[in-house]
């Protein structure tokens, strides 16, 4: 009997997996898990086996559990080496790769939350996709143009996106991946296998040829957590994101002065959040890390962000464009969880492991290498996280939200989850609505700079402490959200972002 659940995900591969789970009798979470696994396969500029997850679950019972598998640099990290290189981590290459946690992610998810057997028969659907081979997307195929030169340099990549005659694939040509395929396999039996295994043995053979310093004994090493999320009370919703590594404090800080400027008028609303959001950034860039490292994380100090009182926040060396995807699904049973995973910048590392199939995440570009940082690389940390999953309830409704959007998801779900908490309001109306984001090289500019889509901004003087740009339409740099709801009432419903190009699927509404 088909399951009573809506999902939101970015590519309709991810809906068609998310279906077919909920056709075997599968639940929120065995859905969102077989749209995981999908995105794996169609979305490698985005998402692999090789990247990490963070995610948030509601379970029927009101609890909340934030699942963060994050993975750690290797203990043999050579960090004066790195330092002797460049005052900064490198952007991408084999020194940014840390520990992919996906697998170890999911794992957990289904164990705790899923019906038995719905994970192994999600990856060998994802299997499958991948041997009959996947189209190319539009987005796929933007990011095979955008990044030909990294493409070119790497065999792996250019093995997995060019076709037989060596030409770029395109939109709609077929993307089979056999070695991607058999890991699949092996992990719809052991899952286990990517850090302890045959997959792991394969993996870590793979990361020594690139020149990461990676082991097979650090992949061993890896678990995913299950913790307490953070929480807050507004008017009436109570909120939930993941701690430290995540930026999920960033974004309930926002969250914070949304709420208490609601009731002003324009233009002054968005130039107070504006400024926050700012503020928020400035105070992640410093504040956030691995909290099982030496250097204490000021949680605090996250969650009431000084102002910068004009004051030149710390900046990014690269722009992580492409960065993630988000998939979010309920039931009615209200089994609820927003699920993030991500390679952070388009196609990670810019290595494809040959043997595997796997792109390899760069997350490891997040640390810094300035000594008493909490984000400071050392044996065994994990990076700080854009990732930032996000669940809000209140006596009328159970929201799960996430989205794409890199450093600026706090900025992103608090122009869209308030009003997603009213329930007359229409999610896709919402999710439509223009958007504006502030930062800095992040999103393409070389000073702090406020991006805005037409008409997110209010017309005439705009009180903000930085340039605005009005951007010519909808840009990707606005995000793109994943939403959806349960009333009070059982009602069932959610949109995809208009900038993606996913969707929703509303299964067994007629039981």
């Amino acid at each position: 009997m088909t399951t009573e659940l809506i999902l939101a995900a970015p590519h309709p591969a991810a809906l068609t997996a998310a279906r077919r789970a909920a056709e075997r009798g599968g639940n929120a979470v065995d859905a969102a898990l077989a749209a995981a696994a999908a995105l794996t396969v169609v979305y490698p500029h985005q998402c692999s086996l090789g990247g990490d997850l963070i995610a948030l679950v509601h379970a029927p019972g009101g609890s909340v559990r934030a699942v963060i598998s994050v993975g750690a640099a290797a203990q043999a990290v050579d960090v004066d080496a790195l330092r002797a290189a460049d005052e900064r981590m490198p952007a991408q290459g084999p020194h940014t790769v840390t520990v992919p946690g996906v697998v170890a992610g999911w794992a957990a998810l289904a164990e705790t939350y899923g019906a038995p057997g719905a994970l192994s028969a999600a990856l060998r659907d994802a299997a499958e996709l991948a041997e009959d081979g996947a189209t190319v997307s539009a987005g796929l195929a933007r990011a095979i143009r955008e990044r030909a030169p990294q493409i070119a340099a790497d065999p792996g990549l250019t093995a997995l996106l060019t076709g037989p005659e060596d030409a770029p694939l395109d939109e709609g040509d077929p993307l089979p991946q056999p070695r991607l395929a058999a890991v699949l396999r092996t992990l719809a039996d052991d899952p286990s296998s990517f850090y302890r295994g045959a997959v792991a043995e394969a993996l870590a053979k793979g990361l020594h040829r690139a020149g990461s310093s990676l082991t097979a004994d650090d992949l061993a090493a890896h678990q995913a957590a299950a913790v307490e999320p953070l929480t807050l009370d507004l008017s009436g919703t109570r909120w939930w994101t993941a701690p430290p590594p995540s930026q999920g404090a960033s974004l309930l800080a926002v969250l914070d002065t949304a709420a208490s400027v609601a009731k002003l008028p324009e233009p002054e609303r968005t130039g107070v959040l504006a400024a926050r959001c700012q503020d928020a950034s400035a105070a992640r860039d410093l504040l956030l890390g691995d909290p099982l490292g030496p250097s204490p994380v000021d949680l605090d100090g996250l969650l009431r962000p000084a102002p910068l009182a004009g004051a030149q926040p710390p900046e990014p060396p690269f722009r992580p464009a492409g960065d993630t995807v988000a998939i979010t699904a309920v039931d009615a049973s209200g089994l609820a969880v927003s699920l993030i995973q991500s390679v952070y910048q388009t196609f990670g590392s810019g290595i494809c492991d040959p043997e595997t199939g796997i792109v390899l995440h760069n997350r490891g570009s997040a640390f810094s290498l300035l000594p008493g940082r909490p984000a400071l690389i050392g044996p065994g940390l994990r990076p700080p996280h854009t990732l930032c999953p996000v669940l809000g309830r209140s006596a009328d409704l159970l929201l799960a939200a996430g989205c794409q959007g890199g450093r600026a998801q706090p900025q992103i779900l608090a122009q869209t989850v308030p009003d997603l908490m009213d329930p007359s309001a229409d999610p896709a109306d919402v999710l439509d609505r223009p958007r504006w984001v502030i930062g800095a090289r992040d999103i393409g500019h070389e000073t702090p700079t406020l991006l805005a889509e037409p008409g997110s901004v209010p017309a005439g003087a705009f009180p903000s402490a930085v340039p605005v740009v009005v951007a010519p339409g909808r840009t990707d740099l606005a995000g793109h959200t994943q939403a959806v709801r349960l009333s009070a009432g059982g009602r069932l419903d959610g949109a995809s972002d208009p900038r993606a190009d996913g969707g929703t699927t509303l299964e067994g509404s007629s039981l």
